[in-house]
């Protein structure tokens, strides 16, 4: 409410000294971001209690889940292995490859 009671004073006295119009453009651009500012928070504050709730059912759910088994953990490390070997002679390949068409 203070800075409404100093706002009105401030664009009167901006409008008495006639600004020019570039000073009139970068107030608004300042006043439009500032709303949008506002309006952007107030939305965030009104959604946030669902977002937290959701949060909450996602992290029950994960601990509904069966731990990991090591059986399952292996095979997991042996996946990736895998994996990262065959991106390895990818790479391999590629450079036989440029190095062939450079010579």
């Amino acid at each position: 409410m203070e800075t409404m009671q100093e706002l009105i004073p401030f664009a009167k006295e901006m409008f008495s000294q006639k600004p020019s119009r570039k000073m009139v453009k970068i107030y608004m651009l300042g006043s439009v971001l500032a709303f949008f500012g506002v309006v952007i928070s107030l939305v965030e504050t009104v959604c946030s209690p669902f977002t937290s709730e959701e949060q909450l059912q996602e992290e029950e759910e994960e601990k509904k889940r069966p731990p990991l088994t090591k059986e399952h953990t292996v095979s997991q490390k042996q996946g990736d292995l895998i994996v990262e070997k065959s991106k390895e002679q990818d790479v391999m390949q590629r450079n036989l490859v440029i190095r062939q068409r450079a010579s």
